[in-house]
Order: structure tokens, then C-alpha cells, then sequence
């Protein structure tokens, strides 16, 4: 297993200051005026397990050990109880390398993928659906308190989001409370930088709610399995198969949480409603964000 730190857990958030994140251009809007908006960068990242490579990634480019490590982990790849004896990135040569004690040889596994509808090569493995089914989930609950006090301080917390757009988020929350909350240009790249984190850190996900901006597909429900977390949220709609999953597994799935609205379709029973509504306020404009509109 990785060594563990053991100072404090550091809290992750977006940094929309950041310059390697974005890009000024220039171009005219509906008007024929100039205008001058930021863009989210993409970099490739090409990840190397030992001497084997195993995928190049399109990505914003922060927190490239996190994503190597979590892209592993939700592949099943890596196992949480492998040793790893190192993380290795090259930012002139855009790669990076973990290294384990063991031999790996993932061959015949690359060749098996399966493509998912997640965006920017999101990639899940056929046999991760074999991989999930033996994962039994902690008991947890969900107070409907800590969802409204969650997605309030999300969507009011500055991100590359508001800053540029097209960007997807994950954000790991404890109760009510963001830890650490990543983005990237597709969502599974988000949720696996939180899985390395965890894992980086020894973070238990047992007490863990996982809320992404994007859709309830199968690919999130798997890798929200994976980590051993058992809620999973997000503003954004779902898919058949996703809430097949997570009714299978008993993953409690929530969607379309936005203002005073949600809609749960698997793993009710963890669900406590103890929030006066009459104290939540609807979503601002602000905060929608393109093609909700078809989830309502």
C-alpha cells in the first residue's frame, strides 16, 4: 500500500486564478462585436503503469498524481492494498508513471474496453461490472439538510466553472461539507482525481457523499462503487442503466438537485428528511448551467 501522510489531510479546491488553467481568446459574439472570454486548456497526459502505457488522457493538466492514481484505482487496474513505491510526473514530456512492487502486465485487459458515454476518453473495463457487483456499500444516511447546505456552497464557491465553463466538477463532501472538490474537461477525469486523493491520503469514504455536475450514468455509478462511497449526487439527470446499477448495489442516487429540487431513484432508505424547506432557496441563474433544461 502507498505510504500514507501523515500531516493534514490538504483540502482541495478549484483555483480559477490559476493561468496554466485557462486561456484568453478573442473572437465576436452575436452582434458582431469583439469580445475576449477565458477557455479551459487541455493537455494530454499519458499514463504509464511501470513500463506498460496504458492511456493517454485529455485533461486541464492540475493534480496529474491524483488522476494517474484514481484513473488505476476505477480500473481496477491498482488495488487499494497494492504497494506503491512511487508517482513520477514529467511535465516537459507530459507523462506520468506509477510505480508498484509487483509486476503488472495489462496487455490482453486493453484490449477488452469498453467505450462509456462519459466525455474525453472515459473508458471503463467490461469486468468492472464484476468488480462491483461483490462490493457491499457502508450504511450511511443522507440528511436532506447536509444536500442543501452541500449544493449551496457549491455552486457559490468560486471554480473554473464560473470563470470559463465548459468543465465538469466532482467534489467529495463529508456531512454538508466540500473537501475536496475537482474539475476537468470531462467528469470521470474530476472523479478520479478525488479517488486518488483518497487514496493518496487514506481518506474512508464509509461517511462520504460524492456530487458531480455531470449525468448518472453507469460509468459514475461504477466508479462512485469503487471508491466504497455510498451516496452519490448531482445537479444533472440520469440514465437507465445508471440507476439499474446503483439499485443493484445499493448506492443511494440522487439527481437533478437544484434549489429545493432533487429526485432520488435508488437507495431511498438512507434518505432523512429533516429540512424545513420553506428555509431553502431556488437556484439562481447564475448557477444553471447549459442543457439542464432537458432534465426538468
Amino acid at each position: 500500500m502507498m505510504k500514507i501522510d501523515k500531516a493534514p489531510v490538504p483540502l482541495i479546491v478549484p483555483n480559477p486564478d490559476d493561468p496554466r488553467l485557462t486561456q484568453s481568446v478573442t473572437g465576436t459574439d452575436q452582434t458582431g462585436a469583439k469580445v475576449e472570454i477565458k477557455v479551459p486548456m487541455e493537455r494530454p497526459l499519458t499514463l504509464y503503469l511501470n513500463a506498460q502505457e496504458i492511456v493517454t488522457m485529455m485533461t486541464i493538466g492540475d493534480y496529474p498524481e491524483y488522476l494517474a492514481l484514481g484513473y488505476l484505482l476505477n480500473q481496477n487496474m491498482l488495488k487499494y492494498n497494492d504497494a506503491v513505491t512511487e508517482v513520477e510526473y514529467h511535465d516537459d514530456l507530459q507523462v506520468v508513471v506509477v510505480r508498484t512492487e509487483h509486476h503488472t502486465n495489462f496487455e490482453a485487459k486493453l484490449k477488452k474496453r469498453t467505450q462509456t458515454s462519459g466525455c474525453a476518453q472515459g473508458t471503463a473495463f467490461g469486468d468492472l461490472l464484476e468488480a462491483v457487483e461483490s462490493v457491499a456499500l457502508p450504511k450511511a444516511e443522507l440528511r436532506t439538510s447536509w444536500l442543501y447546505q452541500m449544493t449551496q456552497t457549491i455552486n457559490t464557491m468560486p471554480s473554473l466553472y464560473l470563470e470559463a465553463g465548459a468543465i465538469h466538477g466532482c467534489v467529495l463532501c463529508r456531512e454538508g461539507e466540500p473537501l475536496c472538490y475537482t474539475e476537468d474537461v470531462g467528469r470521470h477525469n474530476a472523479v478520479d482525481k478525488i479517488a486518488g486523493w483518497m487514496y493518496r491520503h487514506g481518506v474512508d469514504a464509509g461517511d462520504k457523499i460524492l456530487y458531480t455536475t455531470g449525468r448518472l450514468t453507469s460509468e459514475m455509478v461504477i466508479k462512485t462503487v469503487r471508491m466504497g462511497i455510498p451516496i452519490l449526487v448531482s445537479r444533472s439527470g440520469f440514465t437507465a442503466w445508471g440507476v439499474d446499477l446503483a439499485r443493484q448495489v445499493g448506492l443511494t442516487l440522487v439527481g437533478r438537485a437544484r434549489g429545493k429540487r432533487f429526485m432520488a431513484l435508488a437507495g431511498e432508505e438512507r434518505i432523512v428528511y429533516d429540512q424545513n424547506l420553506d428555509y431553502v432557496e431556488e437556484e439562481s441563474a447564475k448557477h444553471k448551467r447549459k442543457g439542464e433544461a432537458g432534465d426538468d
